[in-house]
């Protein structure tokens, strides 16, 4: 029925509806109103495809669609040439604003319904899907059908034909409300709910952070277990591998052999006297605890201090003096009510040769039990030391052996002994570097390897005297020195003690002819080159030993032989 309207759909374009403006479920006029456009002027490109007015724009990706609401006047005036407000259409156009859409003929809209299920694609021929919109702008959507197509979308985006004119629409289209409140539903365009790009970007997420958690939680086991495993060592017990127990043997001659058998006979000394005190070193000499070491050891106890021997094993006893001897710088002390004493076994200091191996023990800086090691660097070398007091009653000559067994204060009177462990001198000096004073007893000056002992067999027998007697005697010739002497060898004085004759009267000297100013250069074959070298070959000898000196007198060479003789020591 020709109602004096072209015939056909035919594309409206609409403002924003106003208020006047009839209700979304009330009849909408054809009629041209004041609102309305013209219809489209016959010089345009052509009759807009109601598609454009049927489809929704498609949202972004993770964007909600915003619904229109009905409020304020229309965005702008009507135009009365008919021009579209953004344009006309064409394939690049933007589509016109989001419209209710309107049915052919004015047929009336029915109720909202209530939502149905999305329809299940018609049977019939596949029909093209749109193309998603060029702009990422939800209000515009290019036209995607031509004006001989149909005159409605082809399809819904399930693949079902959409009614054309003088048809029933599909249930989508009542459920499409651009006004309508957030939250109606909509017709699903796009894939099923729950596989939205969204939704798998959401699931990837969460997925991600499950792992970011679990690697956290993974980093921090590890770091605890690393910090653990650091500080114990391992989550087991580490056992390195290690030699086994032996039995603690050693080889009688090895340094271990020596020690272990001559540390039990060997002793600290402690002495204490009214002026000073000091620390020295002793070994025993027989069960009935008789100690032998140096004088100058037991020299600050005086006649009324204190002297306290401790042995090898710890325990302490208290010791009396015996005898002691300046000139030979040796004492024995003496030990009661002690038993199970292991005395040192005494060797021959005349069998030693240069480079046989010793071993040094004593209590360096009271260190006791102290072992060093070396060799005999030197026989027969006269020494002297002490005369700390100033008259030369302390001063000791020595015909000692050298060692290069690191010796220090504190081993004095401490034995020296050979491979077999048996005692071949009595460590009693060192050379100090620092004091420029020759030979020294007691100072404090380290070891530079050039230590001096007492031989045995001379320890022996003042040991003996002294045990015996309480006092020691000294072999003599009968003369007096003259130590300001300068040349080489011993000269006899002018003069003895209290403007005296040089030459004891009746003594050794005399009876074997040796006369005042006459220098004894040798003494058994060993060549002296002073006074202090020849008390020092005379001493190591004992009393009633007969000796050949050989002597100068007015430019000439002479040989005597004496016997000597004997004087007590102090």
């Amino acid at each position: 029925m020709d109602d004096g309207r072209p015939t056909g759909p035919q594309a409206k374009w609409w403002s924003r509806p106003t208020t006047g403006r009839p209700g979304r479920d009330e009849p909408e006029s054809r009629g041209r109103g004041e609102g309305d456009a013209p219809s489209a002027r016959p010089d345009s490109p052509g009759p807009t495809d109601t598609a454009a007015l049927a489809d929704s724009p498609v949202p972004p990706v993770g964007q909600e669609p915003q619904p229109s609401r009905p409020a304020g006047p229309p965005l702008h005036e009507p135009d009365v040439y008919s021009t579209p407000p953004y344009g006309g259409p064409g394939p690049w156009a933007p589509a016109p604003p989001v419209q209710r859409p309107t049915p052919a003929h004015g047929t009336p809209v029915p109720p909202r319904a209530a939502p149905l299920l999305p329809p299940q694609p018609a049977p019939g021929p596949p029909q093209a899907t749109p193309v998603p919109p060029r702009s990422s702008d939800p209000a515009t959507v290019p036209p995607q059908t031509s004006p001989e197509q149909a005159p409605y979308a082809t399809t819904d985006g399930t693949g079902a034909p959409l009614a054309g004119p003088g048809e029933q629409r599909p249930s989508q289209w009542l459920q499409y409300d651009p006004w309508g409140a957030p939250g109606q539903p909509l017709t699903q365009v796009g894939p099923p709910p729950g596989t939205e790009p969204g939704r798998r970007k959401s699931r990837r997420g969460g997925a991600f952070a499950g792992m970011l958690l679990l690697t956290l939680v993974a980093s921090g086991i590890g770091g605890g277990v690393g910090a653990y495993v650091e500080r114990t060592g391992g989550l087991t017990t580490v056992e390195l591998p290690q030699a086994s127990h032996d039995n603690g043997d050693r080889a009688p001659e090895s340094v271990a052999g020596i020690a272990a058998s001559a540390l039990p006979s060997v002793v600290t000394l402690h002495v204490s006297g009214t002026a000073e005190s000091g620390t020295g070193t002793g070994f025993v000499l027989d069960a009935r605890g008789h100690i032998l070491t140096n004088n100058h050891v037991v020299a600050p106890a005086g006649s009324s201090g204190d002297i306290t021997v401790t042995f090898s094993s710890g325990e302490s006893a208290a010791a009396e003096l015996v005898g002691k001897d300046s000139g030979y710088d040796l004492a024995v002390v003496r030990v009661r009510g002690v038993s199970g004493l292991k005395p040192l076994p005494l060797g021959n200091s005349d069998n030693v040769r240069v480079g046989d191996p010793v071993v040094a023990i004593g209590a360096p800086f009271d260190l006791s039990n102290t072992v060093t090691s070396g060799i005999i660097s030197a026989k027969q070398r006269p020494i002297t030391a002490g005369g700390e007091k100033g008259d030369g009653s302390d001063i000791s000559y020595v015909d000692a052996l050298q060692t290069d067994a690191p010796i220090n204060p504190g081993n004095s009177g401490g034995p020296l002994v050979d491979t077999q462990a048996h005692v071949i001198g009595i460590n009693s000096a060192i050379r100090a570097a620092d004091s420029g004073k020759g030979t020294e007893r007691g100072g404090q000056s380290g070891s530079i390897g050039l230590g001096f002992a007492i031989p045995i067999n001379q320890g022996k027998r003042v040991a003996e005297e002294l045990i015996n007697t309480g006092r020691a005697t000294h072999p003599v010739i009968g003369v007096t020195l003259d130590m300001k002497f300068t040349g080489d060898g011993a000269k006899i004085g002018e003069k003895g003690p209290e403007d005296g004759p040089a030459v004891t009267k009746d003594g050794p000297a005399a009876k074997a002819g040796i006369r005042s100013g006459d220098v004894i250069t040798e003494v058994q074959g060993q060549r002296v080159h002073s006074g202090e070298e020849l008390i020092v070959k005379i001493r190591a000898h004992r009393p009633g030993d007969r000796l050949e000196l050989r002597l100068t007198r007015g430019g000439k060479e002479q040989s005597v032989t004496l016997t000597l003789g004997s004087a007590s020591g102090t």
